[in-house]
């Protein structure tokens, strides 16, 4: 059987659940609902599993924080002998407008940190990538309060709409490849 990591980056603590910096944590969480699993706490995060056509699809949400993310990722590939090429990184980025979608098989960590972790530890910046847009509606000197942020009542109706939409990029990831999959999303 087929494995795929699917990471999603967020903070743990009930203080972050809903904010702009967790929409890895979201993303997962509304397929795992979707597809009736549950996540359970093992080593360095929470971890669901889907099988889907033959693909075992493992769901990650580190518990190292944010900024430690690579820590847990480079374990699960070990541990679970994921290749590269077959592990998503869903993260938030300020320089997409809200719920713009951008996947990419390699690229900079955008001055993400976790991004930068992952990087670190990996020693490449040739992973896949989900970047969900979260745009920077934000004054000058207020990154940190915005990202930190919950979603506003405007966001929050959208985002149903687009969690079903980046459930359905997890599941052509691991189906159709992150080539039809890019040509597919990016953009919508």
């Amino acid at each position: 059987m087929k494995k795929f990591l699917i990471v999603g980056l967020g903070n743990i603590g009930s203080e972050y659940v809903n904010t702009r910096h967790n929409i890895g944590f979201k993303i997962l969480d509304y397929l795992a609902n979707k597809e009736e699993v549950s996540f359970q706490t093992a080593k360095l995060g929470d971890i669901a599993e889907i099988k889907i056509k033959g693909r075992s699809l493992l769901l990650l949400k580190p518990n190292t924080y944010m900024n430690l993310s690579g820590k847990a990722v480079k374990y699960w590939m070990e541990k679970e002998n994921i290749e590269k090429d077959n592990i998503l990184i869903i993260t938030d980025d300020l320089n997409l407008s809200f719920g713009t979608i951008r996947i990419k098989s390699k690229g900079s960590d955008g001055g993400h940190n976790g991004l930068k972790n992952i990087q670190l530890l990996l020693n490449t910046s040739e992973y896949p990538r989900f970047r969900f847009g979260i745009s920077d509606a934000f004054k000058k000197g207020q990154q940190v309060n915005y990202v930190l942020g919950e979603w506003t009542d405007e966001e929050k109706d959208k985002l149903k709409e687009r969690l079903e939409i980046a459930s359905e990029i997890i599941k052509s990831f691991a189906l159709a490849g992150l080539s039809n999959t890019m040509n597919l999303f990016n953009g919508k």
